[in-house]
């Protein structure tokens, strides 16, 4: 067997390993053999029997934890095994604290270690407190929002309408035991939620190609009124609808169904670590949207696990109750379901789903726009446009596009006014 998760092999015992017991602990637990390399080959150890004997001393003088050390033998080498069970409180070594991911003993520090000992406690960042913070500085507009949406659902009891701004923090459970807001109240409904917690806010950009940034926004604000606001700006600048037509009647349709969109934004918003600093991420093509943040998926959990019906774990479980209540998203876990199902009505290209160590995207493929759409798009830009101007933008022939502008005629989606030098074309 190969060095795993819950397994690690070393040749010889050195007491800075003690680091190695730690990691054990504060993960899913596991066990170290002593005398074996790490491809697994059994080497054995010459001093096995009395290190047996000190090694649960050793490690519960400096760990604070009880170990099972078990002396083995094998064609006639010995070797030891050191059972480690996983502890509910953090276990540090001198100070500091290791974590077992893999078959890696990781130190924890900064944002990964808050994490960690926040999780041993039972706590979620969005839920401590921000001492700094006092109601008279949330925003008004931001409550009376949510308001406003809670209100056209069946989520409360009673009527909030009428309700102060202090009632809504207490229903939605924003006041820490202490008396101080929590970190999700200031993150909910301050005006400048970015000015406390760095990279609370969201960034899009418009990609040419991966180094060719045409343009960008970025977009701050309570998080009730930001979800809302990169919505809006996605559907009215970045993607570009296409329409057709079924007989005289217009429709147009985004390259990315409008459902799946506002349910991959609201995910994105609602499962982010903010205590990362990072904002989330938006980047647009020609052929594709991709959203990331730096959020987690619940530990054991794949990306194979979003794809069906599966229990909420939100990352953040108060910004998550306030956006439930609020209507905007559903607490069953049926966020990237919903997205997949949206995409599928609307015979696009299944969303991708990917999770790695820098955090989670959805990526949205676009179908191939055709070669009629696109010279539309360019009548729609230059009302002026020529054939020849079509023609080399499009690198098509000139036949192609003298084909299409007819067609398009015909089909009464377009007609020509003036002559061919300085007439105007107008979409119908």
């Amino acid at each position: 067997m190969m060095e795993n998760q819950n397994t690690e092999y070393k040749e010889s015992w050195r007491d800075e390993y003690i680091k190695w017991i730690c990691g054990f602990a504060n993960a899913s637990g596991g066990k170290m053999y002593i005398g074996i390399d790490d491809k697994g080959n059994l080497k054995g150890i010459s001093d096995a029997k009395k290190l047996s004997e000190d090694l649960p001393n050793k490690v519960k003088d400096i760990l604070g934890i009880l170990v099972d050390v078990n002396f083995q033998s094998d064609a006639g080498k010995d070797y030891l095994e050191i059972v480690i069970d996983a502890y509910p409180y953090p276990v540090n070594y001198k100070g500091s604290y290791y974590y077992r991911s893999g078959s890696t003993n990781q130190e924890l520090k900064g944002s990964a270690l808050d994490k960690f000992l926040l999780r041993k406690q039972g706590l979620k960042w969005d839920g401590t407190p921000e001492p700094y913070t006092k109601l008279k500085d949330l925003s008004d507009s931001a409550f009376n929002l949510f308001k406003e949406r809670a209100s056209e659902t069946e989520r409360f009891d009673e009527n909030i309408q009428d309700d102060s701004n202090e009632d809504i923090l207490e229903k939605l459970n924003l006041i820490a035991p202490d008396g101080n807001l929590k970190k999700a109240a200031v993150l909910l409904f301050h005006p400048k939620p970015d000015k406390l917690f760095t990279g609370a806010s969201s960034k899009i950009g418009f990609f040419r190609s991966d180094d060719d940034l045409a343009f960008q926004d970025e977009v701050k604000g309570s998080l009730i009124e930001q979800a809302e606001k990169v919505i809006d700006l996605l559907l009215t600048k970045y993607l570009k609808a296409q329409i057709t037509y079924d007989g005289l009647q217009r429709k147009e349709s985004f390259p990315v169904p409008p459902a799946a969109l506002r349910e991959a934004i609201l995910n994105a918003i609602v499962h982010k670590d903010y205590a990362s600093g990072i904002p989330i991420q938006i980047s647009v093509y020609d052929n594709q949207l991709i959203i990331w943040n730096e959020g987690e998926l619940p530990e054991d959990w794949t990306v194979a696990k979003l794809k069906v019906k599966h229990p909420s774990r939100p990352y953040n479980p108060d910004i998550a109750n306030a956006f439930f209540r609020s209507g905007l998203i559903e607490s069953w876990g049926r966020g990237t379901i919903k997205i997949l199902n949206e995409a599928k009505a609307a015979k696009t290209p299944a969303p991708v789903f990917k999770y790695d160590d820098s955090g989670f995207y959805v990526i949205f493929n676009f179908e191939e726009i055709s070669i009629e759409q696109k010279v539309l798009e360019l009548i729609k830009k230059d009302s002026k446009i020529t054939g020849t101007a079509i023609r080399k933008e499009l690198k098509i022939s000139d036949s192609t596009v003298k084909r299409i502008l007819k067609s398009l005629q015909v089909d009464g989606i377009i007609q020509r006014s003036g002559n061919n030098r300085s007439g105007v074309w107008t979409v119908l």
